[in-house]
């Protein structure tokens, strides 16, 4: 479906066209019409599918044929860095369409707190913000949405997973009750439902059932213990040398300083991110690996959702994701824009249980490759036997220490396939 079948104001198809979108994505297409229409939206979808887009593109086309002198929207996202993106979007569509927007989030100055007061209170058009900073303001009393007129909740649940429900249903008692509500959400736990049902008018319900990974990704895995877990990494990095944007995920941020400094010690340029640095900091690694001075980026989980880079070539899962949802967040950061990309998963003996139900899932089997001889010896695959020793160590009971194996290795299992990644 084209974007001119949905009727969008001009200025708007022109930003479109200019930002190189062709084709409607399936959220777009359910998404679009029915913001359009006026109606209140729970959307279940993933990054990676179009989203912003979905409620970016009907939004600004209001507001390109009903201007008005105060705030019409405000987004509230989990994380500064999807703050930042978001924003950056909207300023791309700006360009044509006129629209004013900020980014209000945590971590900065007290320079940016008065610069976001500031926009505020000039009634800029869509302010998009989180939870916790936006609270602030408003205790202040600094912003004024007595005419908002949309309200989108983005990735619902991750901001719920992060502690950020009553900071939410506070916000929502400063806003005036006749709006128009979209509400985004990856997964949809009781408390997403609960929220919805409380804020939501007759809702039209979008479910876009792609949370499986993109085509393009080729998803492999190896069966190695922890302490051998960067060798290997250097082993794959060292036989694709041509790759030169790696991100390497961590399911804790007390990791990312040993992997960092780790991979550091084999000569590469690595730098960690996480939520303990400054907002500065944090946005002068990620435009230090955008630009490829950074080879290896090494980040949590929270900002698997916002890291939106097109051309990742490889994606290294040092621990299983607790679960499917994470995965496929994780290795979506490759393989964007139609392009090809590997994601590899580092599986040791007590991970085994948590990548066979990420499996089921998704309905695929994932490759699992033995690590060279001249690292170690991989332990046998046996998913049963690694659920019965979680639930062991959590009982405080004694395990059997992990059965190793030599078995017999692929050809191509002492280095992993170059590929062909497009720009």
């Amino acid at each position: 479906m084209t974007f001119e079948e949905f009727g969008l104001n001009e200025d708007i198809l022109q930003a479109i066209h200019y930002m190189g979108f062709t084709s409607a994505t399936p959220v777009q297409e359910r998404a679009i019409p029915a913001i359009l229409e006026g109606r209140d939206i729970m959307a279940f979808a993933q990054t990676g599918t179009g989203k912003t887009a979905a409620f970016m593109l009907p939004i600004m086309h209001f507001l390109k044929e009903n201007p008005q002198e105060t705030t019409s929207t405000l987004v509230i996202v989990p994380t500064r860095e999807l703050a930042v993106q978001i924003d950056q979007q909207i300023q791309g569509f700006a360009y044509f369409a006129g629209v004013s927007s900020i980014a209000v989030y945590g971590g900065g100055s007290g320079n940016e707190w008065e610069i976001q007061k500031k926009g505020m209170e000039n009634h800029v058009d869509i302010i998009v913000a989180t939870p916790g900073k936006l609270l602030s303001h408003l205790n202040m009393g600094n912003p004024l949405f007595k005419d908002l007129k949309f309200l989108i909740l983005d990735e619902a649940d991750r901001m719920l997973d992060m502690g950020f429900y009553d900071d939410i249903k506070k916000i929502i008692s400063f806003l005036p009750k006749k709006r128009q509500t979209l509400m985004f959400s990856a997964t949809m736990p009781h408390k997403i439902k609960d929220l919805a049902k409380q804020n939501l008018q007759n809702p039209l319900e979008i479910s876009i059932a792609i949370s499986k990974p993109s085509e393009g990704i080729d998803q492999q895995s190896y069966l190695v213990e922890s302490g051998h877990k960067i060798g290997l990494i250097n082993h794959i990095i060292k036989n694709n040398p041509t790759m030169n944007s790696i991100i390497v995920f961590s399911s804790t941020k007390r990791n990312i300083a040993e992997i960092t400094r780790s991979l550091q010690q084999f000569g590469y340029a690595v730098e960690g991110i996480s939520s303990d640095l400054e907002q500065k900091e944090r946005e002068e690694v990620l435009n230090r690996f955008k630009s490829k001075q950074t080879k290896i980026l090494v980040a949590t989980d929270v900002l698997a959702r916002g890291i939106d880079i097109k051309d990742i070539q490889l994606v290294v899962n040092f621990n299983v994701p607790h679960d499917a949802e994470d995965y496929v967040h994780r290795i979506g950061r490759t393989a964007r824009a139609e392009t090809t990309g590997i994601a590899i998963t580092l599986v040791n003996s007590e991970e085994m249980y948590r990548l066979a139900m990420i499996e089921r899932v998704l309905e695929k089997e994932i490759p699992k490759n033995l690590i060279p001889q001249n690292i170690g010896q991989s332990p046998e695959w046996n998913p049963k036997r690694s659920k019965t020793t979680f639930s062991n160590r959590i009982q405080g009971k004694n395990s059997k220490s992990p059965q190793y194996h030599k078995g017999s290795h692929n050809k191509n299992s002492n280095s992993y396939p170059k590929k062909n990644i497009k720009d």
